[in-house]
């Protein structure tokens, strides 16, 4: 027990002795020679006790400073808040409209009906203006059918890349050979690349007048998700 008393009051002692050798000058100098010691740490500003508010000549108001800082802080919250909810909001309607879309696509019950889907049903869904399927030229769909587009040889990859699935574009002007007479509505674009077993590259063009409906940096997983179902149902309507 001895022992313990004499630790801790060897502990007491040194501490009484670090507060004593820090005075209110040395805390003045540091901040001095940090002038930006209370701006890269506001934590510290919470930590303080405001003040009385006084006037005069060389006076700083050291509450009011404090008070600035904790509502600065307390609106950048309030902002990242709302910014958090309004992002879960739309995620969470992206992921009913594509799984709607996906339960539309497996349903139908001919190609004809299929490609119906494609162009109208999909475009409703999804809340864009204009959905297409563009099919390589040789894919053994014989033109004209309403709903599709034939491309030229290699245009998915060159559009996408080789081996990417998907491309999202903002402020563009529509390519008439992916969107046909619809092409003049697009203004953002999500292109979508369509690998039918056994049958050349697609895409599901999907076009919106809002320029910043698809922008590059959004997430694609659904959008994706929604291709490869539409691609092995063409497949089975096309009995390949």
């Amino acid at each position: 027990m001895a022992d313990r008393k004499e630790i801790s009051g060897k502990r007491s002692t040194d501490t009484s002795a670090t507060s004593a050798a820090l005075t209110a000058a040395d805390v003045g100098s540091y901040l001095i020679r940090h002038p930006d010691f209370l701006v890269e740490h506001p934590e510290f500003v919470m930590l303080l006790t405001p003040p009385t508010y006084r006037h005069g000549d060389n006076v700083v108001d050291m509450q009011h400073f404090m008070l600035q800082r904790m509502r600065d802080e307390l609106n950048r919250i309030k902002t990242q808040q709302k910014a958090l909810i309004s992002t879960t909001r739309s995620n969470l309607s992206s992921q009913q409209r594509v799984h709607a879309a996906t339960l539309a696509v497996i349903g139908a019950t001919s190609f004809e009906q299929l490609l119906q889907i494609i162009t109208i049903d999909l475009s409703v869904v999804l809340d864009v203006d204009v959905t297409m399927l563009c099919i390589e030229s040789g894919s053994g769909i014989a033109p004209p059918m309403s709903g599709i587009q034939l491309l030229p040889p290699g245009t998915v990859d060159r559009l996408l890349g080789p081996g990417r699935e998907s491309m999202l574009e903002d402020h563009v002007r529509g390519d008439p050979g992916l969107f046909g007479g619809g092409a003049g509505l697009v203004k953002s674009e999500a292109l979508l690349r369509l690998s039918i077993p056994k049958a050349p590259p697609g895409l599901l063009a999907l076009g919106s007048r809002k320029p910043t409906k698809f922008k590059p940096g959004h997430g694609t997983e659904l959008l994706n998700f929604l291709s490869r179902a539409l691609a092995l149902t063409i497949a089975q309507w096309l009995d390949l």
